[in-house]
């Protein structure tokens, strides 16, 4: 999976990835309005909702990015349709040659960590395989430790897929568990499961010199982004926090590696709600084209300021 990925940002000359994580307050009313008047205010009609706009954001920015990423809380919030709506866009994407990352945070130990690493294995049934979610990487909690993440690991060696797990998050209070002190080494915790993440993978590192365990390291937490790019030089990282957040290409400099790589950064509301902050379409836009080309020229302002980041 991370060969393909890096491949995909040397291609796109673009380390991000789309965020798409739908809320009704985000979408534009002329989108509801059809869907809830043939479906009626409902569970399945907000799923046909998310789908439409999902793929017209893919149609819109599919030939400038690598990879999208989906937070299945979005989706799995509104039941069963909330998660066929989940697995119609992640179909749609990959029809489209993009990665996709599912933003799952799983994390548990013995056969509850074997089902949740069936998102990236799939489910074996008398002697026959399904890829129910087709994810091609997910997120992961790491603090129920090595016999939570071995099952994640095997999925990833046997089915060429990836994980990305938790290490330094972006939101406020990440500090109240993550910079505390290990005992007897005087590092903060973040450190320690680093270097678990770094051994983790020394088995999965790619051709590109990058292992597909990855990990999520937020775009706000800067000094410490730095230097765990000095710690973990096989370790691509995810990056959370970009633009709404407050996270900006030039604090992300020392994220990338010496080649202008080793990272993919996220943006999902500065995208998915570009067409918001358009004076002209703010009124709310009736056509998919225009709330779509809002998330592509986002996209193409967020490309052109990590690069300049890329080139140091």
């Amino acid at each position: 999976m991370i060969d393909r990925l890096i491949r995909k940002i040397k291609e796109t000359e673009n380390p991000t990835v789309v965020g798409l994580d739908p809320c009704l307050e985000i979408i534009p009313q002329g989108i509801k309005s059809d869907v809830f008047h043939g479906l009626g205010r409902t569970p399945e009609a907000v799923g046909d909702i998310f789908f439409k706009f999902n793929k017209a954001i893919i149609d819109s920015v599919n030939d400038l990015v690598p990879a999208v990423k989906l937070q299945i809380a979005m989706y799995e919030s509104y039941g069963v349709p909330g998660i066929a709506s989940y697995i119609r866009t992640i179909e749609y994407a990959k029809e489209k040659n993009l990665i996709v990352i599912g933003d799952i945070k799983r994390g548990d130990i013995a056969s509850t960590a074997e089902a949740y690493a069936s998102h990236i294995g799939g489910i074996e049934i008398e002697g026959k395989v399904y890829d129910c979610w087709k994810e091609d990487a997910i997120t992961v909690n790491p603090y129920f430790g090595t016999d939570g993440i071995a099952p994640f690991l095997f999925n990833c060696e046997r089915y060429g897929k990836g994980i990305f797990i938790l290490i330094r998050t972006s939101n406020k209070s990440s500090f109240e568990l993550q910079e505390l002190t290990v005992a007897g080494t005087g590092a903060p915790l973040y450190h320690h499961v680093a270097d678990m993440v770094s051994s983790w993978g020394e088995s999965l590192i790619g051709k590109e010199g990058y292992s597909s365990v990855g990990a999520v390291v937020g775009a706000t937490q800067i000094e410490q982004g730095n230097a765990l790019r000095n710690k973990l030089p096989h370790v691509f990282f995810l990056v959370p926090g970009y633009g709404a957040q407050g996270g900006r290409g030039k604090d992300l400099k020392g994220y990338f590696d010496r080649d202008g790589l080793g990272i993919i950064v996220n943006s999902s509301r500065g995208i998915m709600g570009a067409w918001c902050k358009d004076a002209e379409l703010s009124q709310d836009p009736k056509l998919n084209i225009e709330f779509a080309q809002a998330s592509r020229k986002a996209v193409l302002e967020m490309r052109s300021d990590l690069q300049l980041a890329m080139e140091g």
